[in-house]
């Protein structure tokens, strides 16, 4: 992919906010329509994000153009594609291709080529996010980076390539995270007026974020959250999060007092047992996540605008197997009640739908079925 280069004056970016709800069309019916294109997608992690190893040999290998085509032929049509901003830096301060670069619009390529709509979702560490918490250095980084992703990636397929702004922000000050992000969104329709903006809230990106943001000016965006909830079933025995999730395994779902009573023990403190012992209380089922996940669609109503599901996902290690795929399959249940695309995480982690060992990789049927897709067609 040619590599379209276009510089912006510092200048101009304090004067985009005003004049952005003047610039931009009314499109939302484009986003509405866009929207009607993401309605099921996989993550693609610890690829182009979230990996100690950029080498090209990796970039190669750990995700293929078989694994590729393998994705469309089991029924997904979208991707959600992380990519790490920091291994970009080199590329935006020479302005010159780069390996990772090069493996980046292979990939990006093989996605259109295969017909699956792709997601640029910037997925950053938490060292970089922490750059935008305060102060204006990191954030001017970003913006620099983001005027030249999106003038990269413009010509290409704008139906088919959408930019999401930062995946989980983190940001304690909803505020203040709304004036980058609105910032960010007119740096992206500068450099690309045809594509579709994905945009999202502060903290994690959950439901009860989501119905705190006031949309942008630019009526060309989708809205994303994430859903994880509940969290003491998808993130049990996860070592990376809050401590009470680390010691649970094998917790049920549907829950309730009784199934949940006997595991209590598995947690070493009282706020432990505390947060597992509400798990079974609030009887988690299909109903209540309809319920909560109605809320999404609520807000989509209020504000006219389209929404969509980046992530759910249950770490597959450790949740009982027909847990995993209830909950999977009454999350994709509830999303669609509610008119609402999805992305699961993920391909092959063990959030995933597929596992692979020895070179072979297997689908998850059972995954699959929950998921309202179908076996890979041979």
């Amino acid at each position: 992919m040619k590599t379209a280069r276009r510089s912006l004056p510092a200048f101009l970016l304090v004067l985009f906010l005003p004049v952005l709800s003047v610039a931009a069309q009314d499109q939302t019916s484009l986003a509405f329509e866009r929207a009607q294109q993401l309605q099921h997608g996989i993550n693609t992690s610890l690829w182009f994000a979230q990996s100690r190893d950029y080498s090209v040999e990796y970039l190669q290998t750990f995700t293929t153009p078989q694994d590729i085509a393998l994705i469309q032929s089991m029924g997904f049509d979208h991707i959600r594609l992380s990519i790490d901003p920091e291994p970009l830096m080199p590329w935006l301060y020479s302005g010159k291709p780069t390996p990772f670069l090069d493996q980046l619009d292979k990939a990006v390529r093989t996605m259109l080529d295969n017909h699956l709509s792709v997601i640029i979702d910037i997925h950053p560490s938490d060292e970089f996010k922490a750059q935008l918490f305060q102060g204006t250095e990191g954030v001017g980084r970003f913006i620099q980076l983001w005027h030249a992703l999106a003038a990269h990636y413009a010509p290409v397929d704008p139906d088919h390539i959408y930019f999401e702004i930062l995946n989980e922000p983190e940001q304690n000050d909803p505020y203040r995270w709304m004036g980058i992000q609105a910032t960010l969104a007119a740096v992206i329709r500068h450099a690309a007026p045809q594509n579709t903006i994905i945009a999202t809230a502060a903290h994690y990106s959950g439901i009860p974020d989501l119905l705190m943001l006031e949309p942008l000016a630019d009526s060309n965006v989708i809205y994303t959250f994430h859903d994880y909830e509940p969290f003491p079933f998808t993130h049990q025995g996860a070592t990376w999060t809050m401590p009470e999730v680390r010691p649970e395994h094998g917790i049920p779902y549907p829950s309730t007092p009784e199934n949940i009573a006997p595991l209590l023990s598995q947690e070493p403190t009282l706020e432990g047992q505390f947060f597992l012992d509400q798990y079974g209380w609030s009887r988690w089922d299909a109903a209540r996540i309809d319920n909560y996940v109605s809320f999404a669609e609520k807000w989509s109503q209020l504000h006219h605008v389209p929404v969509y599901c980046g992530e759910f996902g249950s770490y597959g290690l450790v949740a009982p197997p027909a847990s995993r795929v209830q909950w999977l399959h009454d999350m994709r249940v509830a999303l669609e009640a509610n008119h609402i695309g999805w992305a699961m995480w993920d391909y092959q982690t063990p959030f995933g739908v597929v596992s692979k060992a020895n070179g072979v990789t297997t689908p998850n049927l059972d995954v699959l079925k929950a998921l309202g897709l179908h076996a890979p067609q041979s």
